[in-house]
C-alpha cells in the first residue's frame, strides 16, 4: 500500500472542535444530539447558506477547512460517505407533495435530497472536475470511502484526495429509529451513556473531512495505513480477524498503543467491545467518543479525526479515555466500530 498522509482535518459535531484542547464537554439530556451551531459564514457565502441543508453546510464547511489547513485549493478527487444523505430535504419534499396533493412543487428540495448532494455541492464550490463518489453503505459508508481512497492512490491517479463522512438527523427518520429500538426509550445524559445498561443508543449528526495526500508537509497529522470492512463476524472470530488485519500491516498486538472503540451504550451489542476491553485490549489505552458525539452511520469519520488529533498532539485527552492505562506519545492507533452487530470496521493510523 502506498503512503497516504493526513494533511488537513476538520469536524462539526455535537461538541466544539476545540474539545480536545479545552476538555470541557457539551452535555445533553436528550437522545438525539444536534451538531452545534458554528460560524458557517466564515467559509461559505451567506446567499449559498440560505438554501443548504444541515448536511450540506457541515460537509462544505469541513471540506474547505480541511483543504485550507493542508494548503490545497483543488483536490484530485472528492469521496463522501453518508448513510442517510440529505434526509431533511427528502422529508421536506415528501411532506410538500402530500400537502399539495401531488400538485406543482418547487423542485429545490427534490434536487437537494439525493445522497450525492454533499459531494456535488463541494465540487461545484471548489470547481473540482475530478473523481467524485458518494458511498451509502449504511454504517460502513466512511470506511468504504477510505477503500476507494486506497485504490486511487495505488493507481497513482491523484496526489490529493478530499474524503469525509457526514450525516444529519431528521424528524421522521429518527421516529422510525425509535420504533426500531435503535434509540433509547428514556432520555439520559450523554456522559452517562456507557453506564445506561439499556438497549438503543443516542443518535446524532456530524461531519468530518480530511485532506489525504501522497506526500507529507508541515501540517501533516499522521499516516493512514489501512482499512477493512467485515459485514458479519462471529464474536469468537473477531480477535482472529483483528490479528489478521494487524499482520497484513506487519504489526503485532504489542505494536498497538491505543484503540478507539465505537461503544455506544446499546446493551444488545456492546459485548463486542466489552469482550475486547477485558481481553485482547485489556492492557491498551482504550478511547471512546460516542458518549460525547453520539452515533450515526458515518460517525467513524469522527473517530478518524480523533485519532489524527491524538497522533499529532502525542497525547490522549482525558475526557475520551475509557480506562486508566497511560499512553505517552502513541505511534499506532487502531479504530474498531460496528453498528447493530453488522459492518465491523477496522482502521489503522500511524504517526508519520
Amino acid at each position: 500500500m502506498s503512503k497516504i498522509y493526513i494533511n488537513g482535518i476538520s469536524s462539526v459535531s455535537p461538541q466544539s472542535e476545540d474539545i480536545y484542547e479545552n476538555e470541557i464537554p457539551q452535555t445533553y439530556n436528550e437522545n438525539i444530539l444536534p451538531a452545534i451551531n458554528i460560524d458557517y459564514k466564515s467559509l461559505i457565502k451567506p446567499m449559498m447558506l440560505r438554501r443548504m441543508s444541515k448536511a450540506v453546510k457541515m460537509g462544505l464547511y469541513c471540506s474547505k477547512k480541511a483543504l485550507q489547513e493542508a494548503g490545497i485549493a483543488d483536490p484530485g478527487a472528492i469521496l463522501v460517505g453518508t448513510g442517510q444523505g440529505c434526509m431533511q430535504d427528502t422529508e421536506k419534499f415528501m411532506s410538500n407533495m402530500l400537502e399539495s396533493e401531488e400538485g406543482l412543487l418547487s423542485p429545490t428540495s427534490f434536487i437537494q435530497s439525493t445522497h450525492n448532494t454533499v459531494a456535488g455541492q463541494i465540487a461545484l464550490d471548489l470547481k473540482c472536475k475530478g473523481h467524485n463518489m458518494t458511498f451509502t453503505q449504511n454504517s460502513a459508508s466512511f470506511e468504504t470511502a477510505l477503500l476507494d481512497t486506497v485504490l486511487l492512490f495505488e493507481d497513482e491517479q491523484v496526489q490529493n484526495i478530499l474524503v469525509g463522512g457526514v450525516d444529519e438527523t431528521s424528524e421522521e427518520f429518527t421516529g422510525f429509529q425509535k420504533l426500531d429500538g435503535q434509540i433509547k426509550e428514556a432520555s439520559i445524559n450523554n456522559l452517562d451513556l456507557f453506564a445506561s445498561g439499556t438497549s438503543g443508543t443516542i443518535i446524532s449528526e456530524s461531519a468530518a473531512f480530511f485532506t489525504l495526500s501522497s506526500e507529507k508537509n508541515d501540517s501533516t497529522y499522521a499516516e493512514f495505513k489501512d482499512v477493512q470492512i467485515i459485514n458479519k463476524v462471529e464474536k469468537s472470530d473477531l480477535i482472529s480477524k483483528i490479528e489478521e488485519f494487524l499482520s497484513r500491516n506487519k504489526l503485532r498486538l504489542a505494536d498497538i498503543d491505543a484503540v478507539i472503540l465505537g461503544r455506544n451504550g446499546d446493551s444488545r451489542f456492546d459485548h463486542y467491545y466489552e469482550d475486547l476491553q477485558q481481553g485482547l485490549f485489556a492492557e491498551k489505552c482504550q478511547v471512546g467518543f460516542k458518549h460525547l458525539v453520539g452515533d450515526n452511520n458515518s460517525v467513524s469519520s469522527y473517530a478518524f479525526w480523533l485519532a489524527s488529533k491524538i497522533l499529532k498532539e502525542k497525547r490522549i485527552s482525558q475526557i475520551f479515555k475509557l480506562n486508566a492505562v497511560n499512553c505517552n506519545a502513541p505511534r499506532n492507533i487502531l479504530i474498531y466500530n460496528q453498528y447493530l452487530g453488522r459492518n465491523h470496521g477496522l482502521i489503522l493510523l500511524q504517526s508519520h
